[in-house]
Order: C-alpha cells, then structure tokens, then sequence
C-alpha cells in the first residue's frame, strides 16, 4: 500500500503514571479540583482566593508549590482546608475581601458561594436604597462610569443611526 505524504505516525501522548493514592478530584471549601493541577493553581480555583493568598496559604502548608493537588495526603487536605478556614485571623485586613463589613463591622473573608451570596445580597441591599449603582444595576446598564452611548449596546441595535442633514 502506499503511504500517505505528510502523515506521521500520531501517537497518543502517555498518561502521566499516578500513584495508587493518586486523588483526580480534590474537595476543598465546596469545590472540585482537579488532582492534576499544580497546588498553587488548584488553591486559586476556589472561589474568593487569588494567586497571592494560594502562595501564602501552600507556604504554611509546607508542602512544594509544584505538587499535584492529587497527591496531597488525607492530613494536609485536612490542614488546607483548615488554613482556608483561618484566613480571617491569620491573614491582615488589607488581604481579606469584606473588610468592614456594613452589618457586623468587622473583616471576614468569603469564599465559595458565601462569596456569591454576599455580592447577591449587597446588590439588593444597593436596589433597596435606590442609589445610582443600584438602579444601573436594575435597569441592567454599566454601573462604574464607563461609556455607554456606543459600547456595551444589548438588544436589537446593530449600527449608528446618523441624524438626517438639513438643507
């Protein structure tokens, strides 16, 4: 038979070979990570905690930032999941996400759906009120200043309309 020009042989890449331990979906603060992602990165998909926190956090887990999720033990799963629920004392105030909260006043830090409901509940609180974020917010227009007269158009408006010349 003749061969095809241009076609090589496509193998498929190997798998990376796991432990028998090996997790592939890691639980943390009511969300799933994947257990092939790095430690630094799997702690930045929960929600409210960014790269800088995550690098914090792996630090005083001591464990190497290039490990896989998968492959942390039941304890330090344990440890992460208590040093993401001590973030309110442990970190400063200027690296939590609700400082001074309306409410109670003091510095919290949400994460996974807190967070969602906590923004939720902020916009409502701003509708309520009726102030101007809160009726942008209800009229569904954008709410920090930025342009609206040609970008960010919804609905059926495709084009400029030119106004007509007047002879």
């Amino acid at each position: 038979m003749a061969e095809k020009k241009g076609k090589k042989d496509a193998k498929a890449p190997d798998a990376p070979a796991h432990g028998p331990d090996f997790k592939y979906i890691v639980r943390i603060a009511n969300t799933d990570i994947n257990g092939e992602k790095r430690l630094m990165d799997g702690v930045v998909t929960i929600k409210g905690i960014h790269y800088r926190l995550s690098k914090v956090i792996v630090d005083d887990l001591g464990v190497p930032h290039d490990r896989l999720m998968g492959d942390l033990t039941d304890q330090e799963i344990e440890r992460l999941t208590s040093l993401i629920d001590d973030i309110p004392t442990k970190f400063p105030h200027w690296m939590l996400n609700r400082q001074r909260d309306l409410e109670t006043g003091e510095d919290t830090h949400a994460i996974s759906q807190d967070l969602d409901i906590i923004h939720k509940d902020d916009i409502n609180f701003l509708r309520k009120i009726k102030c101007y974020k809160g009726v942008r917010h209800e009229q569904g227009q954008k709410v920090r200043g930025q342009r609206s007269k040609s970008n960010g158009r919804t609905g059926s408006t495709v084009g400029v309309v030119r106004k007509k010349v007047v002879p």
